[in-house]
């Protein structure tokens, strides 16, 4: 069968949903996942659809700030490699196309951005967390 592109919400739901499953299984970030998120997982869902409805669709329905939930976090570039790797990883099982390859892009410019923020945040832990 031949892959489609990302076209619509259920495309995001399906990318969402099976990139979330193996996240949940990694052993590198699934642990720090589920302290986190814990028994929250459809509240996390949903926003998640929300956010890439926003990006790849250019459907408004993500209204929020991505960076500062993650912003103390115990995460390092081992986290977003591994994250980055999973995300791809699926994105390019399900789908072929230009949604598909501008949701990788995406992903990887979000990725390179918290870690540069962070960094940020923990080489100037005297300077206050904007939320």
């Amino acid at each position: 069968m031949e892959k489609k592109d990302i076209q619509n919400l259920g495309d995001i739901k399906l990318l969402v949903d099976e990139f979330y499953g193996k996240v949940r299984k990694d052993d590198v970030i699934g642990v720090v996942f589920e302290r986190h998120i814990q028994d929250r997982w459809p509240e996390h869902l949903e926003k998640m659809y929300a956010f890439w409805q926003t990006l790849l669709l250019e459907e408004k329905t993500y209204n929020g700030k991505p960076f500062p939930p993650h912003a103390l976090l115990p995460i390092s570039e081992v986290h977003f490699n591994r994250w980055l790797d999973l995300f791809q990883e699926t994105t390019e099982k399900l789908f072929k196309g230009e949604k598909a390859d501008e949701a990788v892009w995406r992903a990887r410019k979000m990725a390179a951005l918290f870690q540069h923020k962070l960094e940020y945040i923990r080489n100037n832990p005297d300077k206050p967390l904007l939320m």
